[in-house]
């Protein structure tokens, strides 16, 4: 009953959308994750996968890389990226999913004693392009939906949390954000998250701080393969 993660797959079945484009590590990524996925993880294990999933438009577009997923070992929970258009009404993406998929919002699914939880957060002030108006008010609602997530984890009394965001939840400087803030005032454990796929990824803090620990899990960033983190 292992806990892993995954982000940013940029599937693209449904259209033609290489992803070698943006460096040679890219080129065959999906046989890549595939290979490592299932020779990993078990069928009674649960893969975080952070945003990113599909480059589809549309949700009937993202039904072949839903499929792909859905193939995959084990139980897989979603968050949304922002790349993924499709991900519209949570009640339609859910009413599409294969059976083997959760889709994660404003909730947290329970898997072996943690709490899942999460949303796709946005990037922080202090960031090189914040925008007070537009930004901020992105910034202050995905902050909301992470206390929603976390408010329903705390109402069934779970203890260990973990947290799915696709943006880090601090600038490239390390710089504590509301989302460090609510982490903190939950007792979260552990926080993984994707997003950065340039050289920035490099000063992307990951460790301990102030009893949470942050963890990077990019597919490049982390060789294709789902990162074991329970």
């Amino acid at each position: 009953m292992a806990i892993y993660a995954i982000g940013d797959l940029h599937l693209s079945y449904s259209q033609a959308k290489p992803m070698d484009v943006f460096g040679p590590q890219w080129q065959n990524h999906t046989e890549k994750i595939e290979n490592n996925w299932n020779n990993i993880v078990d069928e009674n294990d649960l893969v975080i996968v952070a945003g990113d999933l599909s480059w589809a438009m549309h949700l009937s577009e993202a039904a072949a890389d839903l499929k792909w997923l859905a193939n995959l070992k084990g139980t897989k929970i979603l968050i949304k990226g922002n790349h993924d258009y499709w991900w519209n009404s949570i009640t339609k993406v859910r009413a599409q999913l294969p059976q083997t998929i959760y889709a994660l919002q404003n909730d947290h699914l329970f898997w072996s004693g943690y709490a899942v939880c999460g949303t796709r957060g946005w990037i922080c002030p202090g960031e090189d392009g914040f925008d007070n108006e537009h930004d901020q008010k992105i910034y202050l609602r995905e902050a909301q939906r992470l206390k929603l997530s976390l408010e329903s984890a705390v109402r069934d009394s779970l203890f260990d949390i973990i947290v799915a965001l696709h943006f880090p939840p601090f600038n490239r400087k390390g710089e504590p954000s509301v989302f460090t803030e609510i982490l903190e005032q939950f007792a979260v454990k552990l926080c993984v998250f994707g997003h950065i796929h340039d050289s920035g990824r490099d000063y992307i803090f990951q460790g301990e701080r102030n009893k949470v620990k942050y963890r990077f899990i990019a597919a490049d960033g982390i060789d294709f393969t789902p990162l074991r983190l329970v």
